[in-house]
């Protein structure tokens, strides 16, 4: 490990800004939850619904993105691409502040989806350039844990927000985010990759480099798995306030029982980070996948029965709890187990993974989403599919892994 960072910050500052510039994803998503609705009735009022396209042309915006970002990152260093991207960002977030059309702001949050790459991908390269193996995992833990505290307060903020100055004012939280971390990157973050290390953008490498990762057994079946648990994700995250509103008609409370989920699911990081480097990194994925199948199974049995209320209430928001913690207790050991072998090109890694999980999580979730119908149905259902094929992969990836032993 490199002490280029330890010279300018201590590493719970370098922590501190990785979960930040990882935090740039949910705020931007969870920050949005609670302004759908207004949006809707103002720029769309004839088929409000489609005021949820904000939160899937961020994420495709994302997911192309972060193609690039990681060989940028390669080729001219971690920091630039970091600063770029975000004022890619708050120059978007601008443009939606001021659209009179939903057109526009769509639009404005694909261009944001694109700066928000940046930070986003350039962050695991950061953590990849300077720990390696089950300290990398470690690493990645304690800045999801606390990355969680983002979307714990997201929500909330955006409903505040809304209030006070309506729901453009959300773009300007948006921008100042941004702001901040592109200023902490510039003042207080070393290049952590030296100029011999680096790669040239060009377009054969990448090809070479992507056809690496794919012919790679583990990295490529990581990638599959990781894609599963962002489309749970995604799924969860997309249907959730018509949950809320709808089956429980709680809309008003939302923004708070969904701060209060992130934060309760937040100790899955917790729990990661102490036990990843005595366990493993696939036996957590298994056996949380493994523990995610159950409870869906549970809540979809459940949901077919005449319960009161308050009950089906209190177990959908304990159930929703246990996706989130299965998030946390997944998505950072992919991300470790797929990179793990990418070291030499750990920019480019981080954005064929990053692409690839994002856009076809997304790709995945929407359909879903699309099949609502007031019921929790549809949610539960694909979560255990999900979850059953996310589980069936990792047994299939331990079978390699045990081949691969000499």
């Amino acid at each position: 490990m490199t002490t280029k960072p330890a010279q300018a910050m201590s590493k719970a500052e370098f922590i501190s800004l990785v979960a930040m510039m990882m935090a740039t994803i949910a705020f931007s998503i969870d920050a949005m939850l609670p302004a759908l609705p207004e949006i809707g009735a103002q720029l769309s009022p004839d088929d409000i619904n489609q005021a949820q396209l904000i939160l899937t042309s961020f994420v495709l915006g994302m997911g192309i993105g972060t193609f690039f970002t990681g060989p940028l990152s390669d080729a001219f260093g971690r920091k630039p691409v970091i600063v770029v991207g975000a004022l890619v960002y708050i120059v978007s977030a601008g443009v939606a502040w001021a659209s009179s059309s939903l057109e526009l702001v769509l639009f404005a949050r694909l261009t944001m989806g694109l700066g928000a790459a940046g930070p986003r991908v350039v962050a695991l390269a950061i953590v990849r350039d300077l720990y390696s193996g089950r300290e990398m995992a470690r690493m990645m833990s304690i800045a999801m844990m606390i990355f969680t505290l983002v979307p714990a307060i997201a929500p909330m903020l955006g409903q505040f927000v809304i209030l006070i100055a309506g729901w453009r004012g959300i773009f300007a939280a948006f921008a100042l985010f941004a702001i901040i971390i592109s200023l902490w990157t510039m003042l207080r973050l070393p290049e952590p990759l030296a100029i011999e290390n680096r790669r040239p953008f060009r377009v054969p490498l990448m090809i070479a480099a992507v056809k690496e990762m794919v012919q790679h057994p583990t990295v490529r079946l990581s990638i599959l798995v990781q894609t599963l648990c962002l489309a749970i994700l995604f799924t969860m995250i997309t249907m959730v306030q018509p949950i809320y509103d709808i089956i429980f008609d709680r809309a008003d409370s939302f923004p708070f029982w969904f701060s209060l989920v992130a934060l309760m699911s937040g100790s899955a990081s917790v729990l990661n980070a102490s036990v990843v480097v005595r366990i493993g990194m696939r036996r957590i994925v298994t056996w949380s996948l493994a523990g995610q199948i159950v409870l869906s199974a549970v809540m979809l049995t459940l949901e077919s029965l005449p319960l009161p209320g308050a009950v089906a209430f209190g177990l959908f928001v304990a159930w929703q709890t246990s996706v989130f913690f299965m998030a946390g207790t997944t998505l950072g050991n992919l991300n470790a187990m797929a990179m793990e072998p990418m070291g030499h090109i750990a920019g480019m890694a981080a954005s064929v993974i990053g692409a690839i999980s994002t856009v076809c999580g997304a790709i995945i979730a929407a359909p879903i989403g699309l099949l609502f119908d007031g019921t929790l149905l549809p949610v539960t259902l694909g979560i255990l599919v999900m979850s059953g094929l996310g589980y069936l992969i990792m047994l299939h990836i331990a079978r390699v892994e045990a081949r691969l032993v000499p």
